[in-house]
């Protein structure tokens, strides 16, 4: 964690971010409105203001940085989605606190592999 990055922001990327996440959070409402819990569900593992912290990280630290910062978002996501499968498979049959243990696993073990397939295991 770097706090001196708080430094670089200036107040109208801190509302570009707030926008950003109103709209897409909106419009996960809407989707779910119209098509159903199951697809609002799935929307939900989309991170809301990446695409506006992807534009500023891209500004502020160069487009390495950015594309590193997606990657993990991606990896994010998807153990995210792993979270909410598992919760989605298990909550009617299994104990509210198994079923998100066993989610909350799942998780880690999705997230884990995907950090390994992507950046792999570095010798110190």
């Amino acid at each position: 964690m770097d706090p001196s990055g708080l430094k670089k922001m200036r107040p109208w990327e801190w509302c570009v971010r707030f926008a950003f996440g109103g709209v897409i959070a909106a419009a996960t409402g809407t989707a779910t409105h119209r098509f159903g819990p199951i697809v609002g569900g799935f929307l939900l593992a989309f991170p809301a203001i990446l695409p506006a912290s992807l534009t500023l990280v891209k500004e502020h630290d160069g487009r390495a940085k950015a594309t590193d910062d997606a990657r993990g978002a991606q990896i994010g996501s998807i153990a995210l989605g792993a979270f909410g499968l598992v919760v989605w498979l298990t909550a009617r049959s299994w104990p509210a606190a198994v079923a998100l243990g066993v989610a909350l696993v799942s998780w880690i073990l999705v997230a884990l592999a995907g950090w390994i397939a992507v950046y792999g295991v570095r010798k110190s």
